[in-house]
């Protein structure tokens, strides 16, 4: 089954330091060459292209059909997808706070129901692994469990190129096994919920007040 998912870039950096710039683009780049392959339609969700309110407003605070087009654009590719990949660097032991300002922009209603993916990477040797367990909580609070596989990439910069290739002398196959792993669960799970979706319904999640989070 063809499925709908986007891939969340969690950096605005595109400067030097850290060399190269965009780290995160190549490994965003990777996992969009590699859905797309698989047979899936897929987007990339890149912060520097979309532009924010400032200061914060979140799309569901605007009154309807008044929130910024660029607001109201992710929000409907959001609504249509079937998953997500959230592609993050670390900092500080914790996500990107880039990326965690882009995603806050909208309530889990049009997350929720649907899985994810965690991808992390770093200039060093850990991976952004760290930065992964505070993102399990995250991305479960806003409705798009992870699966149970992850993908870490240390030293990105070694591994791939630009456009998110596998170097000369990198062993691509395994790369590939390796990013396949998580892949497979998000397919499986994202067709499961798609499935679910179209014969239940779906309890609402937030959408308007974060009150709407709390129980009873």
């Amino acid at each position: 089954m063809s499925l709908n998912i986007l891939v969340f870039l969690g950096s605005v950096r595109d400067s030097t330091p850290p060399r190269p710039a965009r780290l995160g683009e190549r490994v965003a780049l990777a996992c969009l060459a590699q859905l797309q392959a698989a047979g899936h339609d897929v987007a990339l969700i890149d912060p520097l292209e979309i532009d924010l309110p400032r200061p914060f407003k979140p799309e569901f605070a605007y009154a309807k059909g008044r929130a910024p087009d660029a607001l109201s654009q992710l929000a409907a590719q959001i609504a249509a997808a079937d998953g997500f990949v959230m592609v993050s660097p670390e900092y500080n032991h914790s996500m990107s706070p880039a990326l965690a300002d882009l995603l806050n922009h909208f309530g889990s209603s049009l997350f929720s129901y649907k899985p994810s993916v965690i991808a992390t990477y770093s200039a060093g040797q850990w991976g952004g692994a760290r930065a992964a367990v505070n993102m399990r909580t995250y991305l479960s609070e806003l409705g798009c469990l992870p699966v149970s596989a992850m993908i870490h990439v240390p030293k990105a910069a070694e591994v791939l190129d630009e456009v998110g290739g596998y170097l000369k002398g990198v062993d691509a196959e395994r790369w590939a096994s390796y990013l396949g792993r998580a892949f497979d669960q998000l397919a499986w799970w994202a067709e499961a919920a798609k499935f679910q979706r179209g014969v239940a319904q779906v309890p609402e999640a937030f959408r308007h007040d974060p009150s709407q989070r709390n129980a009873p």
